[in-house]
């Protein structure tokens, strides 16, 4: 397993960082994850075709983290793809990402691919390829928001996800809403991939007490942040500091 990062930003837009959005390759798979607004832009930037994604897999409908994918297709569409794109969804949020792409008029019968939509539900495992498998668990992310449905018409599903292939692991955080949701899952594994704008720094320094995973990746980062993670870095000791990874857009692990 690869990880390439497109965005590494917050839900800040930056002129340094796109949004948060990392492919994982296992074989000759390519898996997206997330693609917020400007995710075509951050593709183009790394110098990856479009006709290359498989599927894309998205973790909730903040706009730093989906609002990109009909311009996405649309560009597909435009270099004219012929593959079949799958988008991995919780089944809650189905029906609007089937409602999203019929408003964008991207009808299914005019992509010139085919287009699957395919809906998850969490503790279920999912098979992308024969190799590469997902699990998906809920966060607390978007329980701030539940005194605001008052229709009871919304949906708030933040997923974190456990990834795995033949040869690796990785646990990413997606977007949380609390320290207590980087220990969704028991699995230790090779790459623990966290957002921080929604975290404080002390709690990766938990997260590396525990020693948990083999490495940390630190993502989700707002320009602001850059001058704290420094600080944070060099109060590490040597051992510590060998664990974490900050990522930037265009890393590759």
């Amino acid at each position: 397993m690869k990880i390439k990062f497109l965005g590494t930003g917050s839900g800040k837009t930056s002129l340094k960082r796109h949004h948060s959005s990392f492919i994982i390759s296992s074989g000759i798979h390519n898996l997206l994850v997330d693609c917020g607004d400007g995710i075509s832009s951050a593709i183009l930037k790394q110098n990856i075709d479009f006709k290359s994604i498989n599927s894309i897999l998205i973790s909730h409908l903040h706009a730093d983290h989906f609002s990109g994918l009909v311009s996405l297709i649309t560009q597909m569409k435009l270099a004219k793809r012929i593959a079949p794109l799958s988008i991995y969804i919780h089944s809650s949020n189905i029906d609007f990402i089937e409602d999203y792409l019929l408003h964008s008029y991207l009808f299914k019968e005019r992509m010139g691919f085919q287009l699957n939509t395919i809906p998850f539900e969490v503790d279920n495992e999912v098979r992308v390829t024969e190799n590469l498998v997902f699990n998906s668990k809920f966060n607390s992310h978007l329980v701030k928001y539940l005194k605001y449905n008052i229709k009871n018409d919304l949906s708030f599903i933040s997923l974190s996800f456990l990834v795995k292939d033949q040869q690796s692991s990785l646990i990413y955080s997606g977007d949380v809403g609390s320290e207590k949701d980087l220990y969704l899952f028991e699995d230790k594994v090779d790459w623990l991939v966290t957002e921080i704008s929604h975290i404080k720094l002390e709690d990766v320094l938990g997260l590396l007490n525990k020693n948990l995973h083999k490495k940390i990746i630190l993502t989700h980062i707002a320009d602001e942040s850059e001058k704290l993670i420094d600080r944070f870095l060099n109060s590490l000791n040597k051992e510590q500091k060998s664990h974490i990874v900050v990522a930037y857009d265009g890393l590759e692990i």
